[in-house]
């Protein structure tokens, strides 16, 4: 099990997410953790951009809850899509995910993420692009997706760890895990940065 050396001023290490997804990955690095959601506003501001959007929200989970882990080092993460200058969000039903996967048959997808590590005494920040190109896609290709694997939660309608993968022409990215949602490569450096000894 790890231990926080002295000199690196926390005492635990927070991910600020209630997601299933980003608390499987964190945990991959094999580091003693706590998620803990962070409840805040997510909604875009007036004309802001999708990277902006991710690098705003990843800071503001993190400092979110400084205010009552004062001496963690706290994990803020946030993912959003677009579609040229659109915003991806959620679908939430299985309407919605077939509407959206549709409009994104045959097009290129670019997944915003951004990473924020919260110190005691500083904040660490990073940010990945994935593309994603999609093929073109059936109607009956998208019902029998959506169908065996209902991404409801999931931005753009699909599960690229699951059966989603299939649904795409190519993958672009500097890190793998960044797509699944939460940039295990760059998270690595900050933690490192941070004084943790990863791997």
């Amino acid at each position: 099990m790890l231990s926080f050396p002295p000199e690196s001023g926390f005492d635990e290490l927070i991910l600020a997410s209630g997601s299933r997804y980003r608390a499987e990955l964190l945990g991959r690095l094999r580091l003693p953790f706590r998620p803990v959601a962070a409840d805040i506003d997510e909604s875009p501001l007036p004309e802001e951009s999708t990277a902006a959007l991710v690098r705003r929200l990843s800071r503001e989970k993190a400092l979110h809850l400084r205010r009552s882990h004062p001496i963690a080092a706290i994990v803020g993460s946030d993912q959003a899509a677009s579609l040229g200058d659109e915003h991806l969000g959620k679908p939430g039903t299985r309407t919605r995910a077939i509407r959206q996967l549709e409009r994104i048959s045959g097009r290129t997808v670019s997944f915003h993420t951004g990473l924020a590590l919260c110190l005691p005494d500083r904040i660490l920040e990073a940010q990945d692009v994935t593309t994603v190109r999609v093929r073109t896609l059936s109607a009956a290709e998208i019902e029998r997706y959506v169908d065996a694997e209902p991404a409801f939660d999931c931005a753009g309608s699909f599960k690229c760890e699951g059966l989603g993968i299939g649904l795409f022409d190519a993958i672009e990215s500097r890190d793998p895990t960044a797509l699944i949602g939460l940039p295990l490569i760059a998270l690595s450096r900050l933690l490192r940065e941070a004084g943790l000894a990863v791997p």
